[in-house]
């Protein structure tokens, strides 16, 4: 059965968390929300449903958490429940909408996701994704903590679920580790906006975990470029949250604020090796000439034809699976 639920000034409900309630969770549910502001943060988790707003630049949920907020018990609220979307459940599908975190800056506010994604399957397309570090977690965590109570949040206690994600045409903004997990997440015709921080290191566009499928972060195709023209030299593609995780960027196109080191390990720009599987094909700049990355780190891998085939032929049953219901 699929349900259709209008949210806004004369839809069904006035807000989205009402219209997520009365979803039954069996359903093929549709939520239409009409153009606003919504100041809400929303716990998804469905069967199958979809959010379909007016527009990114029409309809924006906004939530302002931050890993820094004191909670009323003392102790600080995490990476995990900074959150301003929640994404569990078998599929999500996000279109034509921006989902942002206004905590401000990691140094203000720590760590704020704009989207938590731990759907089976989660799909995005012309979706606006905006934060300072932390924008996107394509779940899963990884299996073990760093440091005491740092997962604190919905899934700590859960056994690690293998989610397949997709993202067509969306936009996102970030500056540290901005998207980052251990999914296989397919990102395509995306434009990756790097904030100025007026830092020496601007950010790390990537931090893959531990990957349970064999693709990790893979992105096509994209525009990829810092928030001003002076940030040169000043981001990494990525850097390893865990020694296994995988980051591969096919044929994107980039202005000057890429590190010519592209990767970095994490914790240290020098580092000689790296066990994180990190790699690119046929980067271009902002006129489509080829890139020479041939003062890359030594780890970082650049791949021929043959290399990229099979990686593209991975990240297309990835899709598959994401998209056929």
């Amino acid at each position: 059965m699929r349900m259709h639920i209008s949210v806004g000034p004369d839809g069904d409900y006035r807000t989205i968390g009402e219209a997520i309630q009365a979803a039954h969770y069996d359903s093929d549910v549709i939520i239409e929300i009409a153009e606003g502001t919504y100041r809400e943060k929303l716990y998804i988790e469905k069967k199958n449903i979809t959010l379909k707003g007016a527009g990114p630049d029409r309809t924006v949920i906004t939530y302002s958490d931050g890993a820094k907020d004191i909670m009323p018990d003392g102790s600080r609220r995490g990476t995990f429940r900074s959150q301003t979307v929640f994404l569990s459940g078998e599929y999500c599908e996000i279109r034509d909408l921006t989902i942002e975190n206004g905590a401000g800056t990691g140094m203000e506010a720590g760590q704020a996701l704009a989207v938590y994604a731990d759907a089976s399957r989660v799909y995005m397309e012309n979706v606006m994704l905006s934060s300072h570090q932390d924008t996107l977690f394509a779940a899963p965590l990884p299996t073990s903590v760093r440091q005491p109570g740092g997962f604190f949040g919905p899934r700590m206690l859960n056994d690690r679920l293998h989610t397949v994600q997709y993202y067509k045409n969306c936009v996102i903004k970030g500056d540290v580790d901005f998207i980052f997990g251990g999914a296989d997440a397919v990102f395509d015709e995306c434009e990756i906006i790097v904030c100025d921080r007026g830092e020496e290191i601007n950010g790390y566009i990537t931090a893959p975990s531990e990957n349970l499928g064999k693709l990790g972060l893979c992105f096509r195709r994209c525009l990829i470029h810092g928030q001003s023209d002076d940030m040169a030299g000043t981001v990494f593609l990525g850097r390893p949250w865990r020694p296994t995780g995988r980051a591969v960027f096919m044929e994107c196109r980039y202005d000057e604020c890429i590190h010519k080191k592209r990767f970095s390990e994490w914790g240290t720009v020098e580092a000689a090796e790296s066990e994180a599987f990190f790699a690119e094909y046929r980067p271009t700049d902002m006129s489509g000439a080829d890139i020479d990355i041939k003062d890359r780190n030594p780890w970082v891998l650049k791949l021929d034809d043959s290399e990229a085939k099979k990686l593209n032929d991975i990240a297309d049953s990835v899709i598959k699976r994401v998209i056929d219901k």
